[in-house]
C-alpha cells in the first residue's frame, strides 16, 4: 500500500466525526486510499480513548482460502474465487451481530475496510431481513467513500507498482496487484456506463456515483482525498494504537464455505450473481 496522503482540510473533520460513530466501514475500489482513511480513523478515535476493532477483506479473506475448504478455490492471477467471496460476505454479517453482542459497550468502535466491487463485502450495503440490518442501518454507522482525486489515483497506483516489488509491511503481499487495480476500474467505469464504450480514464465523480448508487439504503459521506504527503517508509498497516482484528475462524470459515457450495450447486448460478455485484 502506498504512503500515507493526507487528507483535505474538510476530510480531516470528516474523520473527526466519523471516529464518533460505533460503526464505519469505508468502502471503495482498491488502490483509492481506504487503507489511508481506515489508518486516520483507528489513530484519530484511538487519541480519545476508543477500544478500536478493525475488519479488513485483505486480512480476512486469506483465512477463508487457506481452509482445507477454501484450498478447492485458490486465487486465479490475483483474483479471489466467487466461491471465497460469497462465503466472506455471508460470514461478515454474522460476524458482526457477534461483535456488537461482545462488544456492547459504547467505548468500542469498528472499522470495517470493504471494497465491495466483485461482491467484496457488499453484502453489508444490501437490505437482507437479519439481525445485522438494525445496526448497519442505526443513526450510529456510517459508509464513507474514500474518492482520490485524479492526481491522487496516479499516485496511489504508481505506489502499488512499488510496494508489489519491494512491500514495507507482510500484508501488503495481500493487496490487490497493480493489473487487477486498473481492471476494477475499468468494469467500475462499465457499470456507470451500462457496459457500453471501450476502456475510460480515472473519473471521481464516475467511481463516487457507483458507489453511492450501491450504497443507496445506508447513511453514507464522501471522504475526498485531495492532496499527496509521501512517506516512502511508512506503511498504512502500521498502527501506534493496535486494534482488535476481526476475523473468522479456520472453522467458522470453512463453516461459511461448504454453506456457499450447498446454496449454489451450479457454479454459474453464483458467477451470474457475482457479476451483477452492484445490484443492491
Amino acid at each position: 500500500m502506498a504512503g500515507l496522503r493526507r487528507l483535505s482540510g474538510r476530510g480531516c473533520a470528516r474523520t473527526g466525526l466519523l471516529a464518533e460513530r460505533r460503526l464505519v466501514f469505508v468502502a471503495g475500489l482498491p488502490g483509492t486510499g481506504k487503507s489511508l482513511l481506515v489508518h486516520q480513523l483507528v489513530h484519530v478515535a484511538g487519541g480519545a480513548g476508543r477500544r478500536i476493532h478493525l475488519l479488513q477483506w485483505d486480512v480476512a479473506r486469506p483465512v477463508f482460502e487457506a481452509s482445507p475448504a477454501g484450498r478447492r478455490y485458490p486465487l486465479a492471477d490475483g483474483v479471489t474465487h466467487a466461491v471465497i467471496r460469497r462465503a466472506a460476505g455471508l460470514w461478515v454479517r454474522d460476524a458482526l451481530v457477534d461483535w456488537n453482542a461482545r462488544y456492547h459497550d459504547p467505548e468500542h468502535l469498528l472499522v470495517g475496510e470493504v471494497p465491495f466491487v466483485g461482491n467484496r463485502f457488499v453484502e453489508l450495503a444490501r437490505r437482507i431481513d437479519d439481525r445485522a440490518e438494525a445496526m448497519l442501518t442505526a443513526a450510529s454507522c456510517r459508509f464513507a467513500i474514500a474518492v482520490p482525486s485524479g492526481e491522487v489515483r496516479r499516485f496511489l497506483e504508481a505506489q502499488r507498482e512499488r510496494r508489489a516489488r519491494t512491500p514495507l509491511h507482510p500484508r501488503e503481499r495481500e493487496d490487490a496487484p497493480p493489473h487487477v487495480l486498473r481492471d476494477l476500474w475499468q468494469g467500475l467505469a462499465a457499470v456507470a456506463r451500462g457496459n457500453a464504450g471501450g476502456a475510460a480514464p480515472y473519473d471521481p465523480a464516475v467511481y463516487a456515483g457507483v458507489y453511492r448508487r450501491v450504497l443507496r439504503h445506508r447513511h453514507t459521506e464522501v471522504v475526498a482525498l485531495d492532496v499527496i504527503l509521501p512517506t516512502e517508509r511508512l506503511s498504512v498497516y502500521d498502527f501506534a494504537v493496535t486494534p482488535r482484528e476481526l476475523v473468522p475462524t479456520e472453522t467458522v470459515a470453512e463453516r461459511f464455505i461448504w454453506e456457499v457450495e450447498r446454496r449454489y450447486p451450479d457454479p454459474r448460478v453464483l458467477d451470474g450473481e457475482i457479476a451483477r455485484w452492484w445490484e443492491t
